[in-house]
């Protein structure tokens, strides 16, 4: 009689699992101003409003406001005359508002304002003759954008160490060094120190670069991750907040997965795991987090925990043209 009770009982355990979900993680102030410039944008005009590339690296997000009668194009060249267009929360180079205005477009700026004061330093360092190198990922939209704000060749952009280390700037050149606000804090860390140690003279930012909601996510990953058999990170395989949170885990020695949607969870990637970390990156919605746990809890009996490592209460304004 002993047996069959001890093997439903170990079947029972085996079932559990726990679920350690991250917090802060999900929708930024910057992610929220942006998406809500595009619908009320869409309530002031009407659709069709136009967004050139996408608002926030989140197909979910995309295809809803597509649903809304958002039309996100590449290029300002794909915009009806007169018609109302938006630039994403990434930022753009000086050359696209401009272009904008010289087609009498009514135009709205949804760049992030933590992008826009990395934009309005590139200037102040250009205007004091001060050369800039840039640390972030090449081809990024927030990249292309800061590095539009300031003439070609005013801005050197290096991505690890071995770029820094690869620089050949005389060692009288007036230098200042900016970073893009997505990236892993742990690695600019450490290209930045290099910098330092090879240019002593390079002059930084008076406050990090790296935004709040970046740091912040990164180091709730920190607290989740060692007790975590797999870490889940809900995001987009272009959204670098995202990438860096599956980079940050694995280097708390945890196996993370990136997903886009419950959906892309495979049963077998639960096998043996009695523990899961669960966050979001900074334009994953709140939906998808819940819909990560509905679908795990179809699979396994779940036991949430949510473990708090800051608090949150960052709000931007919205455009004038919005709030008149």
């Amino acid at each position: 009689m002993n047996a069959p009770l001890q093997s439903r009982d170990r079947a029972e355990e085996r079932d559990a699992l726990t679920l350690l979900i991250a917090a802060p993680r999900g929708f930024c102030a910057g992610v929220d101003r942006a998406i809500e410039i595009v619908e009320r944008a869409l309530e002031r005009y009407g659709p069709p409003v136009y967004v050139r590339h996408e608002i926030v690296h989140n197909r979910y997000v995309v295809d809803s406001l597509k649903a809304k009668g958002a039309v996100f194009v590449e290029e300002l060249d794909s915009v009806p005359d007169g018609a109302p267009v938006v630039f994403s929360a990434h930022g753009v180079p000086k050359a696209i508002p401009a272009e904008a205005e010289r087609r009498g477009l009514d135009y709205l700026d949804a760049t992030c304002p933590l992008v826009s004061k990395v934009h309005r330093q590139a200037e102040r360092q250009i205007e004091a003759g001060r050369h800039i190198v840039f640390i972030g990922h090449r081809g990024h939209p927030e990249v292309i954008g800061t590095m539009g704000q300031v003439p070609e060749g005013k801005m050197t952009l290096v991505e690890t160490v071995a770029d820094v280390e690869a620089l050949d700037f005389p060692p009288d050149r007036p230098l200042a060094f900016l970073t893009q606000t997505t990236l892993s804090v742990d690695d600019t860390r450490a290209i930045v120190t290099a910098l330092q140690a090879k240019y002593p003279h390079v002059v930084g930012p008076k406050a990090e670069d790296i935004c709040y909601a970046t740091s912040n996510r990164q180091a709730a990953v920190k607290a989740i991750a060692p007790d975590s058999d797999l870490v889940l990170v809900i995001g987009a395989p272009n959204s670098s907040n995202s990438l860096r949170l599956v980079e940050v885990a694995e280097r708390c020695g945890t196996d993370a997965r990136l997903i886009q949607r419950a959906s892309d969870i495979r049963p077998e990637w639960l096998e043996g795991v009695r523990t899961i970390g669960l966050t979001a990156g900074a334009s994953a919605p709140e939906e998808l987090v819940r819909e990560v746990v509905e679908q795990l809890s179809q699979w396994r009996t779940v036991e949430e925990h949510t473990l708090v490592t800051a608090e949150e209460k960052m709000v931007f304004k919205l455009p004038r043209q919005l709030v008149d």
